[in-house]
């Protein structure tokens, strides 16, 4: 891979960049990980064809909303670790859904964390969106733990049907600045 050039966005260990048609391993290798699936949609054993059609409508949100769970990779070696990013939500409210998917080789290490990080600021920052919602599985304490550290609000459960289950949901508004009289 190698060229540092073709990341849209960069965190401090991570550079991004849209999923291509190319990319079916790198789908595969998240989105046919049952260690990865069973906290998205318990999808039992996943399939190649799964994740082709997941990688297929990531490519359908950017060309229609500009935006996708982006893969991300390491800057030290382009090692791909992951996606994170948006989708639509309430798209004419101006809230979009933030997410990520990591590769369990990768776990705790800090990367979700900062991939979020920086997709927030780029929703924020470059997009002018007016909220982030985001969701997880009730089993996975360590979204949660997450979320909360990002500044995200718990608001509701809401009932997934691709698990069956209620999944806790957070808002997060943008940081306005405050004003000083002066």
């Amino acid at each position: 891979m190698g060229d540092g050039q073709r990341y849209f966005m960069r965190t401090e260990r991570l550079g991004f960049r849209c999923w291509t048609a190319g990319d079916l391993p790198l789908a595969v290798a998240i989105w046919g990980q049952p260690e990865v699936t069973r906290l998205i949609a318990d999808l039992g054993n996943p399939s190649a064809e799964q994740a082709r059609r997941r990688l297929a409508r990531e490519m359908a949100n950017q060309d229609a909303f500009g935006v996708q769970y982006w893969p991300f990779f390491r800057l030290d070696g382009d090692k791909h670790l992951g996606c994170c990013g948006l989708r639509p939500y309430r798209p004419d409210d101006g809230v979009f859904e933030v997410g990520a998917h990591l590769l369990p080789a990768h776990w705790n290490r800090g990367y979700a964390t900062e991939a979020t990080r920086g997709v927030i600021r780029h929703a924020f920052e470059v997009l002018g969106l007016r909220g982030l919602f985001a969701r997880h599985h009730p089993h996975n304490r360590g979204s949660g733990r997450i979320l909360a550290k990002l500044g995200f609000r718990y608001t509701h459960d809401e009932r997934m049907p691709q698990t069956g289950l209620d999944h806790p949901c957070y808002l997060l508004r943008p940081r306005t600045r405050e004003k000083h009289a002066g």
